[in-house]
């Protein structure tokens, strides 16, 4: 399996962007899929994921409402819509994919895309 994030930019606080992950080889139907993010100097972080068993979606607190994670099974591709940025957004974020015991952990997941940058400005 392959994923390919893409969506990232340069964008003001308050602004919206779509993550999309796509992926090929096989798609997402019955595996979890995750998206993180490492903000420079820092650890990579849990922002949200959709889970493999009960389509229930999970976010990270900072998140407080302002992201959607969906999943589109006809085209293999996983989005993450994240409204109300801000800056401490900045990050480069990933998608990962897998069966996992705790979809929040970034350790079970087996296949990861080369992340894509989000960069907010204030």
């Amino acid at each position: 399996v392959q994923l390919q994030a893409s969506g990232g930019g340069l964008v003001q606080a308050g602004d919206s962007l779509r993550l999309s992950c796509v992926a090929s080889g096989r798609g997402f139907r019955g595996y979890d899929v995750g998206w993180f993010r490492r903000a420079s100097g820092k650890d990579r972080e849990f922002v949200a994921a959709v889970g493999r068993t009960d389509n229930i979606t999970y976010y990270a607190s900072f998140v407080e409402g302002r992201f959607d994670i969906s999943i589109d099974n006809a085209e293999n591709t996983a989005y993450l819509q994240m409204n109300s940025l801000k800056p401490e957004d900045t990050a480069v974020y990933s998608c990962a994919t897998g069966r996992t015991p705790t979809v929040q952990s970034d350790r079970w997941y087996d296949y990861w895309g080369r992340g894509t940058q989000v960069t907010v400005s204030s």
